[in-house]
């Protein structure tokens, strides 16, 4: 019988695979470049192209593609032919390494905020040695970064990996002053926790707003919510097993290390967990995760929806990012041991994230800013949109210590005491898992709880991984000019903790009080929604920080704000110009047609009995006439607030007309849509329902 071990990484190119089929130099040169970044030759480019040729046409591969994730938030792929002509008139198959190490893909119709001009259609793609390639299909896809034809990065990968050498370089300055002298590369390592919904085709084909927004713009509360907690951790459903049993399979074929499984709070809501890897790899296996999970939806007669809020009323979908920074002898820099007291390299660490949350803290919130993320953040499901960090009752103790110079006593771990003899006794874990913490430690990782479901993971770890980087660099200049190594990093620490405690929070972060102590007594930042933060990534200490970091060119940070702020626009205009049809040609028509059956019903039983008041329909018809003339008139509203758009100056102003005019017009014209739901007979109503299609699937 086959088990997961026989097929695990079948198709990808991993060092298995390149051990087997290249010579030793070859393989050696490119462990080098791949662990130690060093450069890579083209007789070894070609070399490998030759192998990794041979064996994806040995797996059925007919073309290759240079797989890439443009500022699209997707990814994008064009496929070439290994085939050659012969003279013969046969073909042979060929792929070189130049063909490897580059790409020229056309750049003109990917947003590029400006950094290209119009004539400059040429782009650039350049093989990322440090992900493996893997088949897909038919297909040998090869991960890549992507550039102008002027050399701006224009995906998310470039900065990714100019972010993770960034943090390799001061991380690596800070182990040098503790003595490590073996350690020759850090890396952060990542675990994205996926959430998402599946509904049935069937009801995803009858609901316009799914199939252009990804998410319902109208629907009544049904009876049965989330309100019982049934669903979460719940058996699983028959048809939703076997689409988890098929995801598996698929992702595992491409090593990626599906883990965890299981139904999350809301009807139809479910959660796919995988092992931690680096960055780079963890940020290309959660686009396939992604991608595979809408194809396997299919195969089942599934829909896939990603989108953070498909739902109004029930919870939506995050992406939980599991951030921690490791050596490469295995030793994880933000594990506080026994002892964390006397652990200084790991309060060193840990005090260099809690600097650069507090500092950067608007850099995180950009990093998670998207249209459809502002329904979610603030929610009771979500963590609030002000960010601060959970550390937990011990460490906080810890931190209050060094701070006053007071010896520490220690924190007295509890006893789990079930009353029950059979059951195991054990200690409770001093970092609790507080879902309402943004940024939450626990136990010898990070966990930020506001990524959205369909974000990249990149634009978080790139802004995290700086901000972190920044902080070490701080420190590493300060204690290497140092006298006295352990005095000034004591008074390091010491300052450190004060200056940024005001970022640590154990409590519940949905506490309305919490929130104003956050921004009242505290002035933590409260961005709201894409428009209120997004033209803060232009502010000059970010731009300072990113650009001397190498992280960004300022041109390229203002291409993101640009493109991020028009992805917004864009996004919420589609979602209005939906609405507008749906009311006009679907909601409104079928609630006429049911008054207007409904008084020819009560006309006909006025004349057989004209005794009968008819009191009940009288008022019903009255209500939806009223309710179909409200209609009328926020249509018309939202439809002038989406023409008004044209008069903003810029994409920031836009993006304000946006927040204050457009959301709260499709908001208006919300209520009269769902109100009339619950007053129509059902089979007149143009849509499924929420309760149809929550509690669709088997």
């Amino acid at each position: 019988m086959r088990t997961v071990a026989d097929y695990f990484g079948s198709l990808v190119f991993d060092d298995r695979v390149m051990r087997a089929r290249l010579s030793a130099d070859v393989y050696k040169s490119l462990r080098k470049t791949i662990d130690e970044g060093k450069a890579l030759d083209l007789r070894v480019a070609n070399a490998v192209a030759e192998a990794m040729k041979n064996w994806a046409v040995e797996k059925g591969a007919t073309h290759y593609t240079h797989w890439f994730q443009p500022l699209t938030g997707v990814t994008a792929e064009k496929h070439d032919s290994f085939i050659s002509p012969s003279p013969d008139g046969s073909v042979i198959m060929e792929f070189s390494g130049k063909e490897l190490i580059k790409g020229e893909p056309d750049a003109s119709s990917f947003p590029s905020g400006g950094l290209r001009a119009t004539f400059e259609a040429r782009g650039y793609t350049a093989w990322d040695p440090t992900s493996y390639a893997f088949i897909k299909g038919k297909t040998l896809c090869i991960p890549t970064a992507f550039c102008s034809y002027g050399g701006h990065a224009l995906d998310k990968k470039t900065p990714l990996l100019r972010s993770m050498e960034a943090l390799n370089r001061e991380a690596l300055r800070i182990l040098r002053l503790f003595g490590n002298k073996k350690a020759k590369h850090v890396s952060a390592s990542v675990g994205p926790e996926q959430e998402y919904f599946l509904i049935t085709k069937e009801m995803y084909d009858k609901r316009p707003d799914l199939r252009f927004t990804g998410r319902t713009l109208f629907g009544a509360k049904p009876p049965k919510g989330q309100e019982m907690d049934d669903h979460y951790f719940g058996v699983i459903k028959p048809t939703v097993a076997a689409f988890m049993e098929d995801l598996n399979d698929e992702l595992w074929k491409l090593g990626i290390l599906s883990k965890t499984e299981h139904n999350e709070v809301a009807p139809a809501q479910h959660e796919m967990a995988p092992i931690y890897t680096t960055t780079n790899a963890a940020t290309d296996q959660n686009q396939l995760t992604m991608e595979i999970m809408q194809r396997v939806a299919a195969k089942h007669g599934l829909v896939c929806l990603l989108h953070e809020k498909p739902f109004e009323g029930v919870n939506g979908s995050g992406k939980h990012n599991n951030w921690s920074i490791s050596t490469d002898d295995g030793q994880n820099l933000l594990s506080p041991g026994d002892t964390p007291y006397e652990n200084v390299q790991f309060l060193l660490f840990l005090c260099a994230v809690i600097k650069a949350v507090d500092e950067y803290q608007d850099l995180l919130r950009i990093a998670v800013a998207t249209a459809g993320n502002d329904h979610r953040l603030g929610a009771n499901e979500a963590p609030p949109a002000v960010v601060s960090i959970f550390l937990g009752d011990e460490l906080e103790e810890v931190l209050k210590a060094i701070e006053t110079d007071s010896p520490y006593a220690g924190t007295e771990q509890e006893r789990m005491e079930w009353d029950v003899a059979v059951l195991p006794k054990f200690r409770k874990d001093t970092t609790d898992r507080n879902r309402t913490s943004p940024f939450a430690f626990t136990g010898n990782k990070f966990e930020f709880r506001m990524l959205g479901s369909s974000n990249s993971i990149a634009c978080t770890n790139i802004m995290l991984n700086a901000a972190v980087t920044e902080s070490l660099r701080v420190f590493a200049d300060e204690l290497e000019q140092a006298d006295n190594f352990d005095e000034a990093l004591h008074a390091l620490l010491k300052r450190t903790i004060k200056e940024h405690k005001r970022i640590i929070f154990n409590g519940n972060g949905y506490d309305d009080a919490w929130i104003r102590e956050m921004t009242e007594n505290r002035g933590l930042l409260n961005y709201r929604t894409t428009a209120d933060c997004m033209p803060h990534l232009m502010d000059e200490k970010n731009v300072k920080m990113l650009t001397s970091l190498g992280i960004f060119t300022e041109d390229e940070l203002r291409s993101r704000r640009d493109i991020m702020l028009e992805n917004y626009c864009k996004t919420v205009t589609i979602e209005a110009n939906t609405m507008i049809n749906m009311v006009r040609k679907r909601i409104a028509p079928a609630v006429i047609r049911f008054t207007a059956d409904l008084a020819h019903q009560m006309s006909e039983k006025r004349t057989l009995f004209p005794q009968l008041a008819c009191a009940c329909e009288s008022e019903l018809i009255v209500t939806l006439s009223e309710l179909t003339d409200v209609m009328k008139d926020l249509t018309a509203s939202l439809e002038e607030a989406v023409k008004g758009l044209g008069d903003a100056a810029d994409v920031i102003e836009e993006a304000a007309l946006i927040r204050d005019r457009v959301l709260p017009a499709m908001e208006e014209l919300r209520i009269p849509c769902d109100k009339a739901e619950t007053l129509t007979e059902k089979s007149y109503w143009p849509f499924p329902t929420y309760g149809d299609i929550l509690f669709s699937v088997k």
